[in-house]
């Protein structure tokens, strides 16, 4: 299966009205204002989406309306991990009834597979389906790190050909594309602040959360490296690290939503019981982004 997962990729925040349900005016605004940025693809119902506090309808209906309005322009991925394997299936089928292009698989969550249960997880999610799956890495919110030694062996099953690591540790990212390197498998990158080191080992790009709001630093990042232009693609990266680092001014994924705001695009509040943020780190958020020069 040839499907190859490159360039800057954004973990789209789940635009939300205060009942909860999905404000699909705001998500087709997210879409094209992320298109309009230069990314390279979509990916709706990631962690960033708050795919824990969606129902498997709200997530149908956030995928076919990013599909819809994307209209073929950029690829489209989605989330569809899950704790069980059962559900993990259900989700992923879903996702390709649908239409995507291709899913990442989040590791379970509160459980501690073992290395061969999680084999199997992986092993039967991509039997269920005939598109391209991404294995996903987030150590810091499941306490599992997939091992450099187990995706060596996930990536010789046909649909099985990239994985996005947030594990913010660039030896195992490393270690991801020294192991698969051979293979039709991509490595992207999960932590902003890696995005050009990523790229430097020879990974293909990144699934983001702060191209959310400013989508033309990261591709920046992308585009400039491809090029051949290091300097370039490391100020990118050096602009858009203040942004990262301001993800601790609130909950995740909070900040991401607040940023929106700021730049004219009121993606609503995150679940609860996740809240705003206070008043002081608002106007600090503010100041990085008028530092950036987007608004």
């Amino acid at each position: 299966m040839r499907f190859e997962a490159k360039g800057i990729i954004p973990a789209m925040v789940t635009p939300l009205d205060e009942h909860g349900n999905v404000n699909k005016t705001a998500l087709r605004k997210l879409t094209n204002y992320l298109i309009d940025g230069g990314v390279h693809g979509l990916f709706p119902i990631g962690s960033t989406g708050e795919w824990y506090g969606l129902t498997l309808g709200q997530k149908k209906e956030v995928i076919e309306i990013v599909i819809g309005e994307t209209n073929g322009r950029v690829p489209v991925y989605a989330g569809t991990g899950a704790i069980t394997t059962k559900e993990t299936v259900a989700l992923t089928r879903m996702a390709e009834f649908v239409g995507v292009e291709a899913v990442s698989v989040l590791t379970p969550v509160f459980i501690s597979p073992s290395k061969e249960e999680l084999y199997e997880h992986y092993k039967t999610v991509a039997d269920s389906v005939d598109i391209p799956v991404l294995l996903y890495n987030n150590p810091g919110k499941t306490g599992i790190n997939i091992e450099p030694d187990l995706v060596e062996r996930l990536s010789k099953i046909e649909n099985i050909n990239g994985i996005k690591d947030s594990s913010g540790n660039l030896t195992n990212t490393s270690e991801y594309i020294r192991r698969t390197d051979s293979k039709n498998f991509h490595v992207l990158c999960g932590t902003d602040t890696l995005i050009f080191g990523t790229l430097c080992y020879g990974g293909k790009g990144s699934i983001t959360a702060t191209s959310n709001i400013v989508p033309q630093i990261p591709v920046r990042i992308y585009e400039e490296y491809i090029k051949g232009d290091m300097e370039g693609a490391l100020q990118a990266q050096f602009e858009l690290a203040p942004l990262r680092l301001a993800f601790n001014l609130g909950t995740f994924p909070v900040v991401m939503k607040e940023g929106l705001k700021l730049v004219g695009i009121d993606v609503g509040s995150t679940l609860k019981p996740v809240g705003p943020i206070s008043e002081k780190n608002k106007e600090i958020l503010k100041k990085i982004l008028e530092d950036m020069g987007v608004i």
